[in-house]
């Protein structure tokens, strides 16, 4: 693929997760919870899959699993996965449940974007030990 090619790619993966992720949303504002949690995560991993087109698969994924991103990437994985199972597996009262796992795999998509930016988790973690720094309690 050209890199011409490879940017539609990935902004068309990244258009089509954002709608998947307002379609959740719809889901959450009727009460639908465990479709919001479904939704919400095919938007995730569509907008990771396009990332894929930016360096290609192989380059992509030995990137994932560098050192320095590993433990973000397992954790972005397990959130997704758990929030699957969690929408499949679960009988009854799987609303909060979803919506729980939604956050954690809003949070771990978060840490593992920051470990592309140079200095992200450093800058991060700075200012959350001077916020935490200057709590009373």
């Amino acid at each position: 693929m050209t890199w011409q090619h490879r940017i539609y790619a990935f902004g068309a993966c990244f258009v089509i997760g954002a709608f998947f992720s307002i379609f959740g949303s719809i889901e959450l504002w009727l009460g639908q919870w465990a479709a919001f949690a479904f939704l919400y995560t095919l938007g995730t991993v569509t907008a990771l899959a396009g990332t894929l087109f930016l360096r290609g698969p192989k380059t992509q994924i030995n990137k994932m699993f560098e050192k320095e991103r590993i433990f973000a990437t397992i954790a972005l994985i397990a959130s997704i996965i758990i929030t699957i199972l969690v929408v499949i597996i679960v009988p009854v009262g799987k609303g909060p449940l979803a919506m729980l796992c939604c956050i954690t795999q809003f949070l771990a998509f978060c840490w593992y974007t920051l470990t592309y930016i140079p200095g992200g988790i450093t800058v991060v973690k700075s200012c959350f030990g001077a916020v935490a720094g200057r709590c009373p309690c």
